[in-house]
This record gives structure tokens, sequence and C-alpha cells, in this order.
């Protein structure tokens, strides 16, 4: 039988036949500096999720066919949605205090071959994150300055290759990250603030586009369009794995920051989320004329066209270039563990060379591979966002369901019949999501894609001997020097 038991723990909590520790910080740490570190690492790690925010509701709009009274309780359905994944991953983080995420999950419960799905899902989904946010970064920039309309696909280009450069200096940049996500979140705060209080316009009815007739009754509408909103889920994750950065904390710090996070998280992104959508509503903002975006129309309704429109059209393009960071970070993070490094480390599995990491421990190579797919995406998709998301969906999704199937079946050893239900309800929806964004046909792609680059580090594993790790590879793509 696979092991499905996490990191060992000792007694002082027992929560659904898992005993947690509860000591202390490792010492050193004081309240101030552990409150510091926190906030420095949530709103960091949330960067992805909180970004999502400036393409997914569109998405949503446009499954509608730009029906404005169904948009609502579609992206209320997705932060459902987002809600049950989230308290699943609850108690992943509870079980997996180093910092193992889905792959490791699936690798213990299931064996170490069927880490390799969730691991092929991971390399195209940091793809098509880097792909998407500077599609979207490139469409704030150009919402704001229209000029630049015809030179979108140089535009993307050239900030891919931007943020390709800054990562090779290495993942010093928590803070950083953490300071677009809240400049962001405040200049999203009073473009609400200013929409709801005092608009600057209300769009007249005939100002709607409607690109088709609506589905009937209302709930096949929306059942139908929801899925493609889910990209805002992505990143949703990222706390599982990214906690194998801190070294400062013990387990239990390591669970506490990590929950802490998924709460923190879940919470800004689905207020912020209902909050712009419920605004589209007020202010009758619906599908963008070429050369803007939703939310960039939302904040030119809502405050015009001055200081605070530019911005937050400012901070929606830095915030996004920072979620394309993370992954420009992670996927050679990923494929730096799947190589050998010079150091020894590493599984092998990929040329040598793909391990090979400068002074800032960035494998150089790794990056040079992910930009030169990431513009091959950008190019193919026209650095349209819109034309990505459902591609970026079903990628996370897949890696969602590996996770979810399981924590069921830790829950169903482990008896607990009530973090079962939890894990079977969200399992079935997120697996109702990823069928109908395959059903649309394109998106095959994508999971063909995983399964692809699956089925070839299986090969490439079995060949080596099957070597141990591989469930532990989430972790290590996080780690500065492995």
């Amino acid at each position: 039988m696979p092991e499905v038991r996490g990191t060992p723990l000792s007694a002082s909590e027992n929560e659904g036949g898992i005993v947690v520790t509860h000591s202390p910080l490792k010492t050193g740490l004081t309240r101030g500096a552990t409150a510091m570190l926190f906030f420095g690492f949530a709103f960091a790690v949330m960067a992805d999720p909180v970004s999502s925010v400036a393409y997914a509701v569109e998405a949503a709009l446009r499954a509608l066919d730009g029906h404005l009274e169904d948009l609502f309780p579609a992206m209320a359905l997705v932060i459902g949605v987002v809600c049950l994944v989230t308290i699943n991953y609850w108690y992943l983080v509870r079980r997996f205090p180093q910092g193992g995420g889905d792959a490791e999950a699936a690798g213990r419960a299931f064996g170490t071959a069927w880490a390799f799905p969730v691991i092929g899902a991971l390399i195209v989904d940091f793809v098509l994150t880097i792909a998407i946010s500077i599609s979207a970064a490139s469409s704030a920039i150009i919402a704001y300055i229209p000029s630049l309309l015809d030179l979108r696909i140089p535009l993307a280009i050239a900030l891919c290759a931007l943020v390709a450069g800054l990562t090779l200096f290495g993942h010093g940049g928590r803070v950083l990250f953490a300071t677009f996500t809240i400049s962001f979140l405040a200049m999203a705060v009073i473009v609400i603030v200013k929409g709801y209080l005092s608009p600057f316009a209300v769009l007249p009815e005939s100002a709607v586009r409607i690109t088709g007739e609506p589905m009937s009754p209302a709930i096949v509408a929306i059942l139908f369009a929801f899925p493609v909103a889910m990209a805002l889920a992505t990143g949703i994750e990222a706390p599982l794995t990214s906690i194998a950065q801190l070294g400062q904390l013990d387990d239990d710090g390591k669970r506490r920051f990590g929950r802490g996070t998924l709460v923190l998280t879940v919470g800004i992104v689905g207020c912020i989320t209902l909050a712009l959508t419920g605004l589209a509503i007020k202010l009758n903002v619906g599908i963008p004329e070429e050369g803007s975006t939703q939310m960039a129309d939302i904040a030119r309704v809502a405050t015009g066209e001055g200081t605070v429109f530019a911005l937050f059209q400012l901070a929606s393009s830095i915030l996004l270039l920072a979620a394309a960071s993370s992954s420009y970070q992670a996927g050679p993070g990923l494929l730096k563990a799947l190589a050998r490094t010079d150091a020894g480390h590493g599984l092998g599995l990929l040329p040598r060379s793909l391990g090979h990491a400068n002074k800032h421990h960035t494998p150089y190579w790794s990056v040079a591979v992910y930009l030169g797919i990431s513009c091959l995406v950008i190019v193919a998709a026209r650095a349209e966002e819109q034309e990505l998301v459902l591609f970026y969906a079903v990628a996370v999704f897949a890696s969602f369901l590996m996770g979810l199937a399981a924590m069921a079946r830790f829950s169903w050893l482990e008896g607990n019949r009530p973090l079962l239900a939890i894990n079977v309800v969200a399992g079935i929806a997120v697996l109702f999501t990823l069928l109908i964004n395959l059903a649309r046909g394109y998106p095959l792609v994508s999971f063909a894609a995983v399964l692809l680059i699956a089925a070839g580090l299986h090969r490439a594993w079995v060949r080596a001997g099957r070597p141990e790790g591989v469930t532990e590879l989430e972790r290590h793509a996080e780690e500065d020097d492995y």
C-alpha cells in the first residue's frame, strides 16, 4: 500500500486522525518580526490569484455573451468553488508542513508514478501563467495608452524578456512582490469606493455589448460560464509549496503561515472579485471594445481618466508582471529539481544543463526554456489574455483534481467521514469545471500537453532506475539552494 502519512507529528492536538504539534517558532524571531514575516510572505504569495481578478471577471462575462444580469451569480459560484478547494488545502498544509503540494499528496496516496501528472500540470501551468499575466499586463498598458494597440505582441514579448531577465537575480523579491500586491489592492479599494459612492459616470444600457442569446434557464448559462472564470483559482495552492522557503520556522510555524495565507488569500480575492463584479453591474460596464479591458473600463467609468485611473492601471500591470515573475522562479526551479545540479542534487530526469545555476541559485537555461515557450504561446494567442483563459484553467484544475483525490484517499483510510465528504464535494466541483472547459475543444491542447509531459517524465524516471524524491519536487522547486 502506498505511504499515506505526511511529516511525523507529535502530540498536542488531534485533527481528524492526525496529531498536530504546537511547538514554538524557532528561536531568534520576535513577535513583531514574525508578524512582518507573515505579511510579507502572505501578500507575496497571493500575487498570482489577486492578479487573476484582472481578467477572470471579463472571462465570465464573455462566456455569458455580455449578459450582465448573470455575472454576479457566476462569479459567486467561482468564489464558492475556490472556498471548497481552499478548505481541502487547509488540511493538506497540516499534513505536509515542509512544503508538499499536490504532487506529494498524489504520490503518497497512490504511489510515486501518480505524482507525474501533477508535475506535468505544474509545468504547463507555469508557462501559461507567464503568458497570460504578461498578455494581461500588456492589455492594461494599452488600455491607458491606446496608441500601443498595434504593438501589442512586441510589447508583450519585450515585457516577457524583461521579467525573465530580472528573474536571474534570484528569489529576493518577496517584500517587493508584497508591496505590488498591497498597492493594487489599495487602488482597487479606491476605485470600488468611488464607483459605489460617487461614480464619474454610469454607462447607458444601450452601451452594453451583447454577443449572443443567453441560455435558458439562467442557471444553465451560469453553470456553463463559471468554469471559464475559474482561472481565478490559479495560485490558491501556492502557500502549500511556498512554505518550503520559510527556514526560519518550525513545522508548526509553517502550518500557521500556510493556513493563515490560505484564509487571507481567499478572503481578499473573494471580496475584491465580488465588489468589482457588483460595480460592473452597477455602472453597466460590459464586454470592452478592442484596446481595453473590463477592469480598465470599470476604473475609467468609476473615477474618470485622471490620476486614479492611471495609478490603477499602473498597479494592475505591475502586479501582473509580478505574477509572471513568480512563475519564472517556480517553473525553472521545478526543471532544476528534475535535472541534476552541479552540487549533485536533483533527479537527473532532464538534461543536466537545466540544473546549472548562477550565483543567485537561478537555473538560467531553465529560465531560457520558459522564456522561449512563453513567447511562442504569447504570439500564438496574439498576446490576448482572453484567448488563454480556457487553456489556463485546465492545467491547474488537473493538478487540483489529483490533490483532492489524494486527500479523499487519506480521509477514507483514516475513517474521517466528514472530511471525506468535503473532499468528494470539492472533487466533483473541480471535475465538473475541468470537463466543461475541455468540452470547449481548444483546451484539450493543454490537457494533452500535461499528459505528454507526465508520460515523458515517467519514462525517464523508470529508465533512471526509479530514483527517490519525485514526490518532494514541488518542495525543492521553492528552495533557493537546491
